[in-house]
């Protein structure tokens, strides 16, 4: 079954899993959700924090991009734009979805209103539930970046909103994010 046939279908997270890497989609209440469709901008943000995250990170841990798909709970499964495993809570497996929370998650912020929703509000509701200690929504036409942190009532509380200068994470001691070079690299598409 491939994920066109699929969308009328009710889905397990393992035949969502079983589907190609090049199938689109997320499972989202036993239904496969379609996907936004990055623009150039969307994987230019991913990319620059994937990059940064991997030079504070060395080696340890991992940092990865788009497509991995996380089985968060029954009938439900997301691919963030961006996750960062420290070893020392474990790693991913080398294959196959992720079961377990990573330490953070990335969401760009797509223009689209219903890209908007899932991602503002649909997400972080999930993923704190998933247990993921630390959520970003970076918003590339707005310029803004909001890192939230899990708090001990199990919900995201913002730890840092910023729109420029350099942004210190509390939880990510020695990570210095530089948003004017992020955006002057945004700025440069036009």
């Amino acid at each position: 079954m491939n994920a066109t046939a699929a969308t009328a279908l009710e889905l397990t997270e393992e035949q969502w899993v079983g589907f190609p890497e090049d199938e689109p989609g997320e499972l989202v209440h036993g239904q496969l959700a379609e996907e936004e469709v990055p623009d150039f901008a969307h994987e230019l943000v991913v990319a620059w924090f994937v990059s940064v995250l991997r030079g504070w990170l060395g080696d340890r841990g991992f940092v990865v991009g788009s497509e991995v798909k996380f089985v968060l709970g029954p009938r439900l499964g997301r691919k963030p734009d961006a996750s960062l495993f420290l070893s020392e809570e474990g790693l991913p497996p080398r294959r196959g979805p992720v079961h377990s929370p990573p330490f953070l998650m990335i969401e760009v912020i797509s223009a689209a209103a219903r890209d908007v929703r899932r991602d503002r509000v649909e997400k972080p509701s999930e993923y704190a539930i998933f247990g993921v200690k630390h959520l970003w929504l970076v918003d590339p036409e707005a310029q803004t970046l909001e890192c939230l942190r899990l708090g001990e009532e199990g919900q995201y509380v913002r730890a840092v909103a910023a729109s420029e200068g350099t942004v210190e994470v509390p939880g990510l001691e020695g990570l210095r994010l530089e948003l004017d070079g992020l955006w002057g690299e945004v700025g440069r598409l036009g």
